[in-house]
C-alpha cells in the first residue's frame, strides 16, 4: 500500500531501485540535483536536467510534460551524495500556466520497478510559485529515505538552485530553458481540464504519445551498472511512530517492525559491526571508505570522505514537532540499550573465548609449564584485549553521537519533556492544549553515566505512579557517581549507607510536588487539578509552594474523615462521568461535578485508611485514569503489610519511581536494568514555585 505523506513527513524506502513518477496539472520541467549532507550543491555536474538528462544513478526526461517517469538507482549514487532532491519548474512559452496555484496540485510518486506503490506526496497549497523542490531522497544511517518537501520559489528555477549553493544557478536555468524549448516539439500535452482529476483532487494518470515516451525504467535500471554494498541492509525497517511508549516497570513498547521478508545483508569482510539502530535517523560520523581500487588493481588515489552530518532537534518522524521530538527521544533511548547491549554482548563472548582458548591450551600436561604454555596464554590474551578494544570502540563511536545529539535536542524540549533548569521555563506561559507526553525523570546506564535520556510517558497517564519512600524496599543499589549526583544535585545528606526514612520522606513529598506542578504547568488553565490527602498533617511543608500559590485550594483535612471525603468525592466523579460516557450525555452531568482531569496525591498510605478507604483507592486506581482521574501516591510497601496480598494488585498497577537515583527499571528488549533520577529542580531553585505562581494566575484570568 502506497503511503501519502504530508509536507515535512518521512517515510523509509527499503529497496535502492526506484521510479518517481509525476503527474500534473500542464507541462512541468523535471530536474534532480545531487547534494551532499548539507544539501548543497558542488557545481553543475550535480543536476540532472534536460539539457542533461543522465547522471551516475539519476535519468531524467528531456522535455516539459504532464507526466515524467524518473529513474533512480540509489546504490549507484557516489558516497558524497546524500540528498537526491525532485525540482519541479514551469517553462515559459509552453502554455499560459505561470504559477503552480493556476492549476491542479502535482503529484509525486515513488514506485517499485514494476509500478508498485511505495510513498506518494500531493503538492497542495501551492499559490505564486513557479519553481518547487516537490521531494527529496536522502541517505540516513546508511539508509534511503523519502521526505515531502513542498518549498516553493516564485523567483523561479533561478532562485531554487541559487538556494541549494550553486554560483552558476542563472546560466544553468536558461540552459535548461533552452534545452526544453527544443524538445517542445515533442511535449505531452496537458490533460483535459473537464476529466483532468479525481474527487480527491489528485491527478489522474496520463499516458504519453508513443513517441514521445521515454524509455521504460525497467529496461533503464536493468541497463545501470549493480549498486554498490555498503554493509547496511537493502530493507529499511519502518520508522518509530507516535505508538512508541515510555519505559515503566514493565518497559517501553516495541516500534514497528521491519517489512516483512526484509533480510539483513552482511557487512563486507573486514569491515567493523555496525551496532546502530536502523530506525534511527541521526546520522553517525561515516567509516573511512574502502580505497578504490584502480584498473590495473591498484589502489586508486584516495577520496576524502564527505564531512558527517550534524545533528538536527526534531529530526525523526512525527505530525508535529511536539512528536517528532517525542520519537527522537525514545529512539535516542532504543539506540542507547542495543549499543550497549552489543558491547556486552561482545565482552562476554570474548571473555568466553578467553577460558575455552585457556583451557584449550593448558588441557596438555605436557604444556603446562615452558615457552609454549606462557606463549599460548599470551596469544589468548591479546585477541581477548583485541575483542573488547574493539567494541569498546564501537560503543565510544555510538555514545559519540548520541551525546552530541542529546546536546542540540535537549535544548529544544518543550516545557513538558524539558528539565526544570531549561531556559523555556522562565518564559512559560499557559499552555493552550494538552502536550502529548510528560517527563518523569531521566534514565542512565553505568557504562556512560553522563549521557542521561528523558523518560517521557504519554498523556493521559495510563496508570498511577508510586513514589517508593520506604527504606526497607530502597536497596541503595547506585553506584558512587549516583551517589555524589544525589547529594549534589539534590540537595540531600545521603552518606555511602542507605538514606534514612525522614530524608527518603523528604525527598519523596518534593519529587510529588515537582511532578504535580509539571502537570499543571502543562495543561490548559482550568483543565487540570490537585488533591491531596495527607491523614497525619506532616506534608504541609513540602505542599507549601502549592498552597501559597492558591494552586491547591485548602490544607488536605487530617485524619480518616480527610480521607473518606477526598475518596467520596472522586469516586463520584468517576461513576458519573463513565455513565455520562456510556450515554453520551455528557451535558447531563450534575453542575457540581468539577470536569477537569484531577491527580490525587495521597500520602502516608496507609494511615488512616479503612477497608472502605482502601477499596475506593483501588477503584480509582482501576478505573480512574480512563475519565482523567490520576493516583500519585507517596508510601512505603512494607507499611501496608497488614492488609496481606489484598494490595498486591495495586502496586503492580502502577508505576514505582523514587526519590533518589536507583537502578530498578527495565527494558523489555535485553533487560538493561536502568537507573532513574527523579525530576527534581536544582537546589535553590525557585522555578517550581513561579511556574505554579503563573498557573495561579492564569487561573484567574479564565475565571475573570
Amino acid at each position: 500500500m502506497t503511503a501519502e505523506l504530508v509536507r515535512g513527513q518521512n517515510h523509509a524506502l527499503d529497496r535502492t531501485r526506484v521510479e518517481i513518477r509525476i503527474t500534473a496539472g500542464g507541462p512541468v520541467v523535471a530536474a534532480v540535483t545531487l547534494g551532499d549532507a548539507q544539501g548543497r550543491l558542488p557545481g553543475t555536474e550535480a543536476v540532472a536536467h534536460p539539457g542533461a538528462p543522465r547522471r551516475t544513478g539519476i535519468e531524467v526526461p528531456r522535455q516539459a510534460a504532464a507526466e515524467h517517469r524518473l529513474a533512480v538507482d540509489l546504490g549507484a549514487l557516489p558516497d558524497a551524495v546524500h540528498r537526491v532532491s525532485v525540482l519541479l519548474a514551469l517553462p515559459t512559452g509552453l502554455g499560459a500556466l505561470t504559477t503552480f496555484g493556476a492549476a491542479a496540485p502535482p503529484s509525486v510518486r515513488v514506485t517499485d520497478l514494476d509500478g508498485t506503490g511505495l510513498a506518494g506526496y500531493t503538492l497542495t497549497g501551492l499559490g505564486a510559485e513557479s519553481a518547487v523542490v516537490a521531494v527529496e531522497l536522502y541517505r540516513r544511517a546508511g539508509a534511503w529515505k523519502m521526505r515531502a518537501v513542498g518549498q516553493g520559489y516564485a523567483d523561479g528555477l533561478a532562485a531554487l538552485l541559487r538556494d541549494q549553493g550553486l554560483p552558476q544557478a542563472a546560466e544553468l536555468a536558461a540552459e535548461i530553458e533552452e534545452a526544453v524549448g527544443r524538445g517542445h516539439a515533442r511535449a505531452v500535452p496537458a490533460p483535459a481540464p473537464a476529466a483532468a482529476h479525481r474527487p480527491d483532487g489528485h491527478a489522474r494518470p496520463q499516458h504519453p504519445a508513443p513517441d514521445t515516451a521515454t524509455p521504460p525504467a525497467t529496461e533503464r535500471a536493468a541497463a545501470a551498472p549493480p549498486a554498490a554494498s555498503d554493509g547496511h541492509s537493502a530493507h529499511a525497517p519502518a520508522e518509530p511512530g507516535p505508538s512508541v511508549h515510555a519505559p515503566s516497570a514493565h518497559g517501553p513498547g516495541p516500534t514497528a517492525p521491519a517489512a516483512e521478508g526484509a533480510t539483513p545483508t552482511a557487512p563486507p569482510a573486514g569491515a567493523p559491526v555496525d551496532y546502530r539502530h536502523p530506525k534511527r535517523r541521526a546520522t553517525p560520523a561515516p567509516a573511512t571508505p574502502t580505497p578504490p581500487v584502480g584498473a590495473a588493481g591498484a589502489p586508486a588515489s584516495p577520496a576524502s570522505p564527505p564531512a558527517p552530518s550534524l545533528p538536527v532537534a526534531g529530526d525523526a518522524a512525527g505530525w508535529s514537532m511536539e512528536e517528532r521530538l517525542y520519537n527522537q527521544v525514545w529512539g535516542m533511548f532504543e539506540d542507547l540499550t542495543r549499543s550497549v547491549a552489543a558491547y556486552r554482548s561482545a565482552s562476554d563472548f570474548a571473555e568466553s573465548r578467553l577460558e575455552q582458548e585457556l583451557d584449550t591450551a593448558l588441557s596438555d600436561p605436557r604444556n603446562r609449564l615452558g615457552t609454549a604454555a606462557d606463549a599460548a596464554r599470551t596469544a589468548a590474551r591479546d585477541k581477548h584485549a583485541a575483542l573488547v578494544t574493539q567494541a569498546r570502540a564501537a560503543l565510544d563511536r555510538d555514545l559519540a553521537q548520541l551525546a552530541a545529539e542529546s546536546e542540540v535536542v535537549e535544548p529544544a524540549l518543550p516545557p513538558a519533556f524539558a528539565r526544570w533548569d531549561s531556559p523555556v521555563w522562565q518564559a512559560h506561559r499557559s499552555a493552550q492544549e494538552r502536550p502529548m507526553a510528560l517527563r518523569l525523570g531521566e534514565l542512565h546506564l553505568p557504562e556512560v553515566r553522563d549521557l542521561r535520556i528523558p523518560m517521557l510517558v504519554r498523556l493521559p497517564l495510563e496508570r498511577g505512579l508510586w513514589i517508593d519512600c520506604g527504606p526497607d524496599a530502597y536497596a541503595w543499589r547506585g553506584p558512587d557517581p549516583d551517589r555524589a549526583y544525589a547529594r549534589r544535585e539534590l540537595g540531600s545528606a545521603l552518606t555511602d549507607g542507605p538514606p534514612d526514612e525522614a530524608e527518603l520522606r523528604r525527598l519523596s513529598l518534593e519529587t510529588a510536588v515537582a511532578l504535580a506542578a509539571r502537570m499543571l504547568a502543562v495543561h490548559p488553565a482550568g483543565e487540570f487539578a490537585v488533591q491531596v490527602i495527607d491523614p497525619g498533617g506532616t506534608a504541609l511543608p513540602a505542599l507549601a509552594p502549592l498552597l501559597e500559590t492558591g494552586v491547591l485550594p485548602a490544607a488536605p483535612v487530617p485524619g480518616a474523615q480527610g480521607v473518606a471525603t477526598v475518596l467520596e468525592g472522586l469516586t463520584r466523579r468517576v461513576d458519573l462521568v463513565q455513565m455520562a460516557v456510556r450515554s453520551r450525555a455528557a451535558d447531563a452531568l450534575p453542575p457540581d461535578v468539577d470536569t477537569a482531569d484531577q491527580l490525587l496525591i495521597v500520602h502516608d498510605f496507609p494511615h488512616g485508611f479503612d477497608d472502605r478507604a482502601v477499596t475506593r483507592l483501588r477503584y480509582l486506581a482501576d478505573e480512574g485514569p480512563a475519565v482523567g482521574v490520576h493516583l500519585l501516591m507517596v508510601a512505603d510497601r512494607a507499611q501496608a503489610r497488614e492488609y496481606g496480598p489484598v494490595l498486591d494488585p495495586l502496586w503492580r498497577s502502577l508505576l514505582r519511581i523514587t526519590p533518589v537515583p536507583d537502578a530498578h527499571l527495565a527494558d523489555p528488549w535485553v533487560g538493561h536494568a536502568w537507573t532513574y533520577e527523579p525530576p527534581l529542580a536544582p537546589r535553590g531553585s525557585q522555578v517550581v514555585r513561579q511556574v505554579l505562581a503563573r498557573v495561579a494566575e492564569a487561573r484567574r484570568e479564565r475565571r475573570s
